[in-house]
């Protein structure tokens, strides 16, 4: 996997377009040739067409990279990605902190949500481990005062904003249900999607009235004689 591709120098990209075409290349200051056999994925965040255009990037080198084009949009348009992006992250470097975090506060989660991520993942990644070495206890501790919305962004009242909160964390709960088939415990439950303990899922449910669907009742039809 090679990273942010449109960075490579102007001078480097022949050099590079040679080992793809040739598939071989020599070590720096060794003279030994090395061969290889690889499937390569690359990325970037820059636009290439645009680059070649302007001369910032070789055709030839784009077009063999541009085989099999994907294309990722932005964090802000795939919000549903955010909060398993989240606990992923608060385990990654709790685990390598050797840090015990717990539960992700509902608020939290709900602020990253519905935050616009200019960086997209690489910057909402830095921010979690930033949050991981912040936190003290067994919840994350994340520094929300950094997260600042585009001008316009923020609701016109206090009201408004509370009741945006409570209906955007009652939204991202269901949907951890719905998601678990509405069980609570276990690796694959709600409570591990959002990363928190079953107790505190049972009682955020209870605050915001989520109740279990009930089965719908089946009523038989007995013909009159």
């Amino acid at each position: 996997f090679l990273d942010e591709v449109g960075d490579i120098p102007l001078e480097l990209q022949s050099k590079f377009l040679r080992v793809l075409q040739e598939q071989e290349f020599e070590r720096l200051g060794g003279t030994r040739t090395i061969r290889v056999d690889i499937r390569l994925v690359a990325a970037t965040n820059r636009d290439l067409a645009a680059m070649v255009a302007e001369r910032q990037f070789r055709s030839d080198l784009y077009y063999r990279l541009n085989v099999f084009p994907i294309f990722s949009p932005p964090l802000r348009e795939r919000r549903e990605d955010i909060p398993p992006l989240v606990a992923y992250f608060t385990r990654k470097f709790a685990r390598r902190m050797s840090k015990r975090i717990e539960a992700i506060p509902s608020e939290t989660m709900v602020r990253l949500s519905r935050y616009y991520w200019p960086g997209n993942v690489r910057e909402l990644e830095n921010f979690i481990e930033r949050a991981v070495i912040l936190s003290q206890g067994s919840d994350l501790e994340a520094p929300l005062a950094e997260l600042r919305q585009p001008e316009g962004g923020q609701p016109s009242n206090g009201r408004q904003a509370a009741v945006t909160l409570a209906e955007a964390e009652r939204e991202h709960i269901l949907q951890a249900l719905q998601e678990a088939n509405w069980r609570l415990g276990g690796p694959a439950g709600a409570a591990a999607r959002l990363g928190m303990k079953r107790t505190t899922l049972q009682s955020k449910m209870a605050k915001l009235g989520i109740e279990r669907p009930r089965p719908a009742a089946v009523v038989a039809q007995h013909g009159g004689g």
